[in-house]
């Protein structure tokens, strides 16, 4: 399809950009993408001094991030996510929580995929909802907007974020940005764009803080399934399989479902995400200090990460203190730092939505990180250690784990690859 200068029943196309969403576990194979390096920007009708830096800066469009792009354009991929009930119906939620404003405001959804919030936004009384999204789904998008009769409000942007014009400022950005373990995939990136662009001092983000926990997990059906079942194969002693077993099931971390019952302790706080104040680089690379103590005897398979997002206003800062680091993480299982110095709009109200393993499974999931080989555990026995998440050089949508743990006087490293 050929790029447009200007508008068509409200539908824009750039032709290169910013797919934003997540990747339905059978999908994640195919889905690698995207190097952040510095390239001049195209010129357009942003006028700021400002503006043109962050247009020379913008990240170039690379193979890794069409391959992405492209991923999107199927529809299995939005169709589970719809039908993902906890997600769809909570964003639902939140927009008429919000929707004092959001009626009469002008809106980017980041990542519209097929719509469907921007759709919510219409509404909800948005003056003007400018969907974007860099796979070809939103083609499908803009005839679901004209089929609901909603081109003079929604007005669908084929075009990466970085790359897209909108030529005024916007009151509100949505975008469903999470991947698994919250960071994969790096679409937070173009939220961060958006609203270093486009949002008004004062703007809502939607939603507007995230939470990454991790917490120790003991699974022994699973372990029983990939890994016991070789040592008795139909009466045959297949234990010389065991090593490339274990390599096979647990090289890669897992998404899947547990219960709170496979939780050996409180979770760990990893890193809290303030999308008003978060930068680009401060999700490269993300480091904690954990210290667990195990509340029964059981095995140790390995830990799970899963998170939880807000939906509230803009952080309230004492007017003495300057606010906290917006991507912060503690080194024990104290409260996250800032959070005495820090207090949200309506804290009572926030609705949230929560990955965590005791509530509604969601197509998130949990991501397990195993263990080759599993630690006994007996009750009030610690394991300490660290974690690393940091950006693939090769790939910024993929996620390199580093995992450092001890338990009864051993040491173990486990390093992985979420691609």
């Amino acid at each position: 399809m050929s790029g447009s200068t200007g508008y068509s029943n409200g539908y824009h196309l750039q032709q290169c950009g910013s797919s934003e969403k997540r990747v339905g576990t059978s999908q994640r194979e195919r889905l690698r993408k995207a190097s952040r390096k510095s390239r001049d920007g195209r010129g357009g009708p942003r006028v700021s001094y400002d503006e043109q830096q962050q247009q020379q800066e913008r990240p170039p469009c690379t193979d890794f991030d069409m391959a992405y792009f492209h991923s999107y354009s199927h529809l299995g991929i939005h169709e589970e996510m719809i039908k993902d009930r906890v997600r769809t119906e909570t964003y639902r939620a939140a927009i008429l929580q919000h929707q004092s404003s959001i009626e009469g405001k002008v809106v980017v959804d980041v990542g519209c995929g097929t719509g469907i919030l921007s759709i919510f936004c219409a509404h909800a009384g948005a003056k003007r909802v400018y969907a974007v999204d860099a796979s070809d789904i939103a083609v499908q998008a803009n005839e679901v907007v004209k089929a609901n009769n909603l081109s003079d409000t929604v007005i669908v942007l084929h075009g990466r974020v970085e790359d897209v014009e909108i030529d005024e400022e916007v009151d509100v950005i949505i975008s469903e940005w999470m991947g698994y373990m919250l960071l994969y995939e790096s679409m937070l990136g173009s939220v961060i764009t958006a609203r270093d662009r486009w949002l008004k001092p004062g703007g809502l983000i939607l939603p507007s803080n995230a939470t990454l926990y991790m917490a120790p997990v003991t699974h022994p059906d699973r372990y029983g399934e990939s890994i016991d079942f070789w040592r008795n194969v139909y009466g045959i002693d297949m234990s010389a399989m065991l090593q490339l077993a274990k390599q096979c099931a647990f090289e890669e971390p897992c998404v899947e479902t547990i219960t709170g019952e496979n939780v050996l302790t409180w979770p760990h706080v990893v890193k809290h995400v303030d999308c008003y104040t978060i930068t680009i680089q401060e999700l490269e690379s993300v480091t904690t200090r954990y210290k667990f103590k195990s509340m029964m005897r059981a095995p140790l398979h390995g830990f799970a990460f899963w998170f939880d997002v807000e939906f509230s206003g803009p952080a309230i800062y004492p007017t003495n203190s300057d606010a906290p680091s917006s991507l912060s993480g503690s080194s024990s299982n104290s409260p996250i730092d800032g959070s005495q110095r820090k207090k949200r709009a309506n804290p009572n109200e926030a609705l949230v939505l929560s990955t965590a393993p005791e509530d509604p499974p969601t197509h998130w999931q949990q991501t397990l990180v195993y263990f080759y080989d599993p630690i006994e555990m007996e009750q009030d026995q610690l394991i300490e250690g660290s974690v690393t998440l940091s950006q693939s050089k090769e790939n910024s949508r993929f996620m390199n784990i580093h995992l450092e743990y001890a338990s009864g006087g051993r040491s173990f490293v486990k390093e992985s690859v979420m691609r």
